[in-house]
């Protein structure tokens, strides 16, 4: 049987992103009826409305979904969860990686349901430093934790690729409530997410 892959989305969108990106490729020079550019409006309408999927999705209900009573009060760490968001400036890539720590008050969540969050709010037009304060607030509210703590790491395309071209930089943001305001919490979540496990 021949591979099949099933995907959904909003046919009136991805008509009408369609004839807006065949207008910008003929704008920026190129024949959109040569044989390579053929297909490339409807696919990067689709690819804009997958990148762009977390508009449509409740983070908090996510979390809602899977959260479960447990004792348990100790720290909570999901670290090298891969992130890929675009930038909103101009609608290039950035990547990287986020570290997600919570102390439990009375409730925890099922592990997955930490970087399902993470690609709910990535997957729109953002600012790293949004992106992080999304997440920060989200897993602060809907869990109501002793504390939360959130590091990004990313690399961002608008940086490396235009601009001032600086291919090795990378940006880091954070973001602690509650527990991890406290310094000793917050240098043990740091030290956790720098160390490999042997």
């Amino acid at each position: 049987m021949p591979y099949q892959k099933f995907e959904e989305y909003n046919i009136q969108v991805t008509d009408d992103v369609k004839k807006r990106y065949e207008k910008i490729i003929e704008d920026l020079g190129e024949d959109t009826k040569r044989d390579g550019l053929l297909k490339t409006p409807e696919r990067a309408s689709k690819a804009m409305q997958f990148l762009t999927q977390g508009y449509g999705q409740n983070a908090a209900e996510i979390l809602k979904s899977a959260m479960f009573k447990e004792s348990y009060n100790e720290m909570v760490i999901v670290k090298d969860i891969e992130l890929y968001s675009l930038c909103e400036h101009h609608i290039l890539p950035f990547f990287g990686k986020a570290h997600i720590a919570y102390i439990p008050n009375g409730h925890i969540v099922g592990l997955s349901k930490i970087p399902r969050i993470v690609d709910v709010f990535a997957r729109r037009l953002q600012v790293q430093e949004r992106l992080t304060e999304q997440i920060l607030d989200c897993i602060n509210d809907t869990l109501k934790p002793e504390g939360v703590a959130v590091v990004i790491e990313a690399s961002h395309m608008c940086m490396m690729m235009r601009g001032v071209q600086k291919q090795n930089s990378t940006t880091t943001t954070s973001g602690f409530r509650g527990a991890f305001e406290n310094i000793e919490t917050r240098t043990e979540f740091l030290k956790l997410i720098s160390e490999k496990l042997s």
